[in-house]
Order: structure tokens, then C-alpha cells, then sequence
């Protein structure tokens, strides 16, 4: 299949810069596979659309503030991105604006008692990055961070007008696993108070984690899918989930996906087998044409053009559909990528 397949035009005022001013309140385009129905509705009526029983499967990874400034001992500025924690004090970061600085020391621009050394240089931007604390990279960037949101979001970069909204909103009400570095999308419509609707109505839920990364959101640069080097991302099934998962099976009962990260856990979990607690790493790139093993339906934000997520997509609905729907959203002014609106394919 062809890259430029996935690949639209989309106007630059759709894409949302900010999220709407209630969780559910945004749109949600409603499709039915069975009679390729389409119909425009809020968020909030989700409770309408599921059946009693139906389980959700959430992605409950937590957001680090994983974007950062260290200053030169000359006042230069680096920005930096954090990816990982090899040990206490030793961090794989993004860094920009390095430009052979060598091993000089840095200091956090939001603590300056903070030193940093670069130990290791890689590849695209990626450093090894010796922090002078024992502190939990988690403590740390919640001090000197600020929210990872992707570059087509506006920000003024100067960590000193920090973002609450942003903190709070880009955030899932349920995060419980610090270590993504992007958000689970789709989930951050769910307000306390839509969980709580959804729970009366007897749809039930359940939680899974991947921690997202950088790579979720980078178009695809091949020509074709088949030559694109999907990313891995690490992600864990608990034995509550996968009891949940397993009672789904055996009564029934539709698995609906609450994103691509948590589709791509689940299809990671072999066919015909019981689900397993688990914790392992998944490089599955699912995309046209695809055969589901368990996600029966799927709640998806609108996604970049010419990336893994748009193939996800289409791999459901078919990429003449995929196409379709899109036209539709763009038609009808719904708000595209992160902090936009969600679509529920059924």
C-alpha cells in the first residue's frame, strides 16, 4: 500500500490549539460498519451509543513534563525532551541547540542548583544526559518540565510561563502510570463525570499501559508501508485487565478500544489464546488490509496524514471509508489531532 493513500488536505484552522472547555464536550462522528451510517454528535452521548456490557479498554499512562531548558554556562539556551531513565541521574533526552558544546557543564533553567552533563552522543538529536541528582527522573521534570505537546500546538517556549491548562488537559482524568511522553488522545474526552454516566448505563471498563512515544506521531517517510521500521513502545496488562478482557470474550461482549495505543496492546495479545498479565514491548503496525483478533470497535481521534495512526484507522474501516469520514469531518468543521474531536467506528 501506498504512503501518499493516507495523505489529505487539511485547512490549518481545523487543527485544535486548545481543548474544548469541557472534556466531553467536543464532537463526535458517530460511524456504523455494518451500514456505513454516519451521524454528527457530542461526546457526551456516548452512553446512548454503547450497549450494557460493552467494556472499554483505556490506556492509563501518565504524561511526564518532559520538555525542558538547560542553560550554557554562557547563557545559551538547549532545549531538551526526555525519552527515558537508563538509571537515577542518567536520562536518553532530545537535545536542541547543543551544537558541540561538548561535555561543558548545564544547568536546569527552572533549577539551577540541578547541574547536567552530556555523557553519550546518538543519533537524531539523542544525547545521554548525566543528571547531578538521585531524585526519580518523575520528580525532577516535575519541577523543570512542561508538557510535551506536539509541535503543530503553539506554545510560547520560555518555561517560565508555564502552562496549567495544558498540565491538566493533556492529562487523562485517570493517568496513573508516569512514563509517556505524549498523550493518550482519544481518552482525554473522559470527564469524572461521563465515567460515572458510562458506569450507570452497565458499560464497563478496564485499563491497560503504553507508555506513548515520540514515534506514535511521526509521519511515515517511505513510500510505501510495507518498508516503514514501526516503532516499539513498552506496555503491561494487569491481571485485573486481563480477567476483564477474558470475561468480554466468554460472554460475548464487545472489546471497544479507547485509542490507538490501547488497540495496539490488544492486537499485540495472541489469536485463540486467553489474555495473560503481561509486560512487554510492541512493535505491531497494523494497517490495510487487516484481520482484528480482539478490538471489535474503536474511539479514535482524527490523526495526522501519512501516519501509523490514519493506518490504524483505515485498516477498520476500510481506506476508501477512512477517506470518506475525514472528508466528512473536514466538511463539518470538526477539530483535528490532540486536542481535537473523536470519532467512534462501531
Amino acid at each position: 500500500m501506498r504512503t501518499d493513500e493516507l495523505d489529505f488536505h487539511l485547512p490549518p484552522e481545523l487543527i485544535a490549539q486548545t481543548p474544548s472547555p469541557r472534556r466531553d464536550a467536543s464532537k463526535l462522528l458517530h460511524y456504523r460498519r455494518a451500514d456505513r451510517s454516519v451521524a454528527h454528535r457530542r461526546f457526551s452521548d456516548l452512553p446512548g451509543l454503547l450497549r450494557p456490557g460493552d467494556l472499554l479498554v483505556f490506556n492509563d499512562a501518565r504524561v511526564l513534563p518532559a520538555r525542558f531548558m538547560l542553560r550554557k554556562s554562557t547563557g545559551g539556551r538547549i532545549e531538551g525532551l526526555y525519552l527515558s531513565e537508563v538509571r537515577p541521574g542518567l536520562w536518553n533526552v532530545l537535545l536542541k541547540g547543543l551544537e558541540r558544546y561538548g561535555s561543558a557543564p548545564l544547568h536546569f533553567e527552572l533549577a539551577p542548583e540541578i547541574c547536567a552533563q552530556v555523557t553519550r552522543t546518538g543519533q537524531a538529536g539523542e544525547y545521554e544526559l548525566q543528571v547531578g541528582t538521585d531524585e526519580p527522573a518523575a520528580a525532577v521534570l516535575a519541577r523543570v518540565g512542561r508538557m510535551p505537546l506536539p509541535p503543530y500546538i503553539k506554545r510560547d517556549k520560555r518555561l517560565d510561563e508555564r502552562d496549567d491548562l495544558d498540565r491538566s488537559r493533556y492529562q487523562t482524568v485517570f493517568a496513573r502510570a508516569p512514563g509517556a511522553v505524549a498523550a493518550p488522545t482519544a481518552a482525554l474526552h473522559f470527564s469524572d463525570e461521563l465515567l460515572a454516566a458510562l458506569a450507570a448505563a452497565g458499560v464497563a471498563r478496564t485499563f491497560v499501559t503504553l507508555d506513548v512515544g515520540l514515534g506514535t506521531f511521526k509521519p511515515v517517510t517511505a513510500q510505501d508501508l510495507e518498508s516503514h521500521v514501526m516503532h516499539v513502545e513498552p506496555y503491561s496488562i494487569t491481571q485485573e485487565a486481563a480477567e476483564a478482557l477474558n470475561q468480554a470474550k466468554r460472554t460475548d461482549r464487545r472489546i471497544i478500544a479507547v485509542g490507538t495505543t490501547a488497540a495496539r496492546v490488544l492486537e499485540s495479545q495472541p489469536s485463540g489464546e486467553p489474555f495473560t498479565a503481561r509486560s512487554a514491548s510492541t512493535g505491531i503496525f497494523i494497517r490495510p488490509p487487516y484481520a482484528w483478533k480482539h478490538v471489535d470497535a474503536l474511539i479514535t481521534n482524527f490523526h495526522l496524514p501519512r501516519s501509523t495512526l490514519i493506518a490504524l484507522v483505515a485498516a477498520l474501516t476500510g481506506l476508501e471509508e477512512q477517506r470518506r469520514l475525514y472528508g466528512l469531518a473536514i466538511e463539518q468543521r470538526y477539530r483535528f489531532f490532540s486536542y481535537g474531536d473523536s470519532m467512534f467506528v462501531e
